[in-house]
């Protein structure tokens, strides 16, 4: 029967202990704060913003939501983040992406001081991470490494799989991997015969967002596998990139979807918020 890597109970776990650290923060007069842009009304980013309203509220970190038009544009958006770098009360900022299609995020993501970037996007901290150097790492990459550490999975010397190329997971996972010293391969939508790559993987880590693509017959006896997909069948239900029914029989350790990554994903939002705010002060 394999492991299943509790995201869920792990988040938890984690949020309790930084709570703890801000308490003291707070003693010491210094109390984090997140500020969130949101631009549009993206009917899912606004679970996801409402989730991470409630992290800071559980945690004790200030929240303050700036909700934008769609109409917003780019002078006017930048113009915010612009204000907000020059905040000193303000000690991280959060693009909620996506935002409306006129206008460029990366110009967005680029424009957020590299000290309170703290979903990691920012070509300087990307920089610092494939460089081996202390920064802000974007935060379900950093959920994926944590959960495999808390886990107790050997990456060192392990050979992982990662499918997907995305700037938000694939990319930095690259990184992340290779420091923990990992043979890392990289697979994605122009990969011939991805079936017999995926078998070779020690840590088959799947981030491509195409519902139940990982089957029993992709992966081999023993691996460890972590699924980053959250996809929504018609029937309304969340099932991840893999098939868990049937991957979870052959397989060391699984997470499941939901419960797996998302909740690390905050949780490590988190983590990057306190350490902001104890470097910036």
């Amino acid at each position: 029967m394999a492991i299943l890597m509790d995201g869920k109970e792990l988040a938890k776990k984690i949020r309790g202990k930084l709570k703890e650290e801000v308490e003291q923060l707070k003693k010491d007069g210094i109390t984090p704060k997140l500020a969130v842009v949101m631009v549009g009304e993206d009917k899912a980013s606004q679970v996801y913003v409402r989730n991470k309203s409630r992290a800071c509220d559980e945690i004790g970190i200030a929240f303050e939501e700036f909700l934008l038009p769609d109409t917003t544009k780019m002078e006017e958006l930048l113009a915010l983040i612009d204000s907000l770098n020059d905040r000193d009360d303000i000690d991280g900022i959060l693009l909620q992406s996506p935002i409306p299609k006129h206008l460029d995020i990366n110009l967005a993501f680029n424009r957020i001081s590299p000290e309170k970037d703290v979903d990691g996007f920012n070509p300087i901290n990307v920089g610092r991470l494939s460089i081996g150097e202390d920064s802000f790492v974007s935060c379900t990459p950093a959920g994926v490494v944590r959960m495999l550490e808390e886990y107790d999975i050997e990456m060192e010397g392990k050979h992982a799989v990662i499918l997907g190329r995305s700037n938000i997971v694939g990319k930095p996972l690259i990184q992340c991997m290779l420091k923990k010293n990992a043979t890392v391969t990289v697979c994605h939508s122009r990969t011939k015969q991805i079936e017999e790559i995926t078998k070779q993987a020690d840590i088959l880590i799947a981030a491509i967002g195409k519902a139940k693509f990982v089957k029993a017959d992709m992966v081999k006896d023993g691996a460890v596998v972590v699924d980053v997909g959250i996809n929504r069948t018609e029937e309304g239900k969340l099932v991840g990139d893999v098939d868990f029914e049937t991957v979870e029989k052959k397989v060391k350790a699984i997470t499941p979807v939901p419960g797996g990554v998302g909740p690390m994903t905050i949780a490590m939002l988190m983590t990057n918020l306190v350490k902001a705010a104890k470097k910036r002060r």
